[in-house]
């Protein structure tokens, strides 16, 4: 098993900044393609990026493509997101997730929940106007 621990959420003010850790514990050989989503209660779950094993591939959503960067740490198991610009539309929950497969053919393959196998608890994010 793969266990996901997410930190670095918190409040911040429209245009702030806000650096998202996950670190990878247990099974940690067995963990490929990491990324981010979000949620928001009653709402359905939202890609917002990820990136291969290597971290050679990286892909965004639209709506935080050129805001958001993400990177990975293979050496601490430890994936980042990068969370500049930040506006009062991106406060919810996030989560880190991580796949078994190395990388992900994007955009086709590689943004919905079910192709992960992992999942943290979840960081909350709030941006106020």
């Amino acid at each position: 098993q793969v266990q996901l621990v997410e930190s670095g959420g918190g409040a911040v003010q429209a245009g702030g900044s806000l650096r998202l850790s996950c670190a990878a514990s247990g099974r940690t050989f067995s963990v490929g393609t990491m990324g981010w989503f979000r949620q928001t209660p009653g709402k359905e779950r939202e890609f917002v990026a990820a990136i291969s094993w290597s971290g050679g591939s990286t892909h965004y959503a639209d709506s935080v493509k050129g805001r958001f960067t993400i990177s990975r740490d293979n050496a601490k198991n430890t994936v980042y997101l990068q969370m500049n610009s930040l506006k009062p539309e991106d406060t919810t929950v996030y989560y880190c997730a991580a796949s078994r497969s190395v990388s992900f053919s994007f955009p086709k393959i590689g943004t919905m929940g079910y192709e992960y196998d992992y999942w943290g608890q979840g960081t909350q994010v709030t941006v106020s106007s």
